[in-house]
């Protein structure tokens, strides 16, 4: 369709005052669902713990979940028993302009003793056991036919192969770093699974979305008690609700919305049959600190006085490690501060009470290079979005 040029301003100033970047253009927040493996590919499996069987039966209940919020729409590279090239998944994630992809697996190895929770942005790392997992995780492709032609000589066994893949998730790392510590805050505050953090790996089904994008692992079907749980439906819920209210914060902070969880009479019934777990879908978790996207649908309001104790940062870095703060490690930016919670670190660029001074921030650490940077709010020390901090 073709505007004429004061049609469009038009449609612009209406936009502009939209109060969410999902309201401002109509379109609901997309949330693609990968349940790991399918078909002839088991994934990993002890005993009757079987990692294709279980993935598939959270991920749809994640589903299920978010299908009930009226702003948010679901799309799923599975929902049988079926085998899924691992490029198709992604292929499926860019098909759908999806917002998030969420890629849900299990962990298995040759002993009872590791157990817990972790979740994996892509990322190159030269950590052996990330190697392990991601290396574990990739080797599915040699199922596919002809899958050295497919994935121009890519060798999943193979730790320089793996090292080698071009870093398309870059430009979303910081928001799949805060994705992927919302998921893994959940499982270790809610449903005090054991924490093995958020960490980087370089996954083949990561590697082509282009979107903010996590790998989680809910646990170790190998360990007794961790498998058990993860085949039983009690524990899939709870798994599931948890990664639903993850998704749904993250959107809140944003693209803006509710954080609660729509509850129907029949999860009232499973909370109540649930009611000695440490979790259900009633929960809203209020642990993790919110970050807010700049977007053009925050209020035009230039000035927040200081003494309603808000203040802008513009966040450019995010990730495990601890980086010195000094500015050749950030392009050149001085001044830069960080906040560290639950093993990841957050990096922040000036500090003002002035919006338009943050943003004139934000183009300062674009232009050094910092071109995923983006405004967050603070009030009284705690982060708030960005809309919250203008009203």
């Amino acid at each position: 369709m073709n505007y004429s040029s004061s049609k469009l301003f038009a449609l612009l100033a209406i936009l502009m005052l939209s109060f969410s970047v999902s309201a401002q253009n109509g379109k609901k927040f997309k949330v693609v669902l990968d349940p790991g493996h399918g078909g002839k590919d088991t994934g990993t499996n002890h005993k009757k713990n079987v990692e294709k069987d279980i993935v598939l039966a959270v991920a749809l209940e994640v589903g299920k979940i978010l299908e009930k919020q009226s702003d948010i729409e679901v799309f799923y590279t599975r929902k049988t028993d079926v085998f899924v090239p691992v490029k198709e998944r992604s292929v499926l994630a860019n098909n759908n302009n999806g917002n998030v992809f969420v890629s849900i697996h299990c962990n298995g190895v040759n002993t009872e003793s590791a157990s817990g929770t972790e979740t994996y942005v892509m990322g190159l790392s030269k950590n052996k056991s990330n190697l392990d997992v991601a290396k574990t995780e990739n080797s599915v492709i040699m199922m596919e036919d002809d899958y050295k032609t497919k994935y121009a000589g890519f060798d999943p066994k193979s730790p320089e192969s793996i090292i080698g893949l071009t870093l398309i998730q870059e430009d979303y790392i910081h928001q799949s770093i805060d994705l992927a510590s919302r998921v893994q805050d959940g499982f270790t505050n809610d449903l005090r699974r054991k924490n093995r953090g958020v960490k980087q790996g370089p996954f083949w089904v990561l590697h082509g979305a282009f979107m903010p994008s996590i790998l989680i692992e809910l646990g170790f079907v190998s360990n007794t008690e961790e498998g058990s749980y993860l085949s039983s439906s009690r524990g899939q819920k709870e798994l599931a609700s948890s990664i639903a209210q993850g998704i749904i914060n993250y959107k809140a902070a944003y693209y803006g919305g509710s954080k609660n969880v729509v509850v129907t009479a029949s999860d009232k019934a499973v909370a109540k049959d649930s009611s000695s777990s440490k979790s259900n879908v009633t929960v809203t978790r209020t642990s993790t600190k919110d970050t807010a996207k700049e977007t053009s649908s925050v209020s035009t309001k230039a000035t927040v006085s200081s003494n309603r104790g808000i203040v802008f940062k513009v966040q450019i870095a995010a990730g495990s490690s601890i980086l010195a703060l000094k500015p050749q490690n950030f392009k050149g930016l001085r001044g830069v501060t960080s906040i560290r919670t639950n093993g990841t670190s957050r990096y922040y660029y000036g500090e003002t009470s002035d919006y338009e001074t943050a943003k004139e921030n934000l183009r300062v650490a674009k232009s050094s290079g910092h071109t995923s940077a983006f405004i967050v709010a603070f009030k009284d020390g705690v982060s708030i979005s960005v809309e919250e901090a203008l009203k």
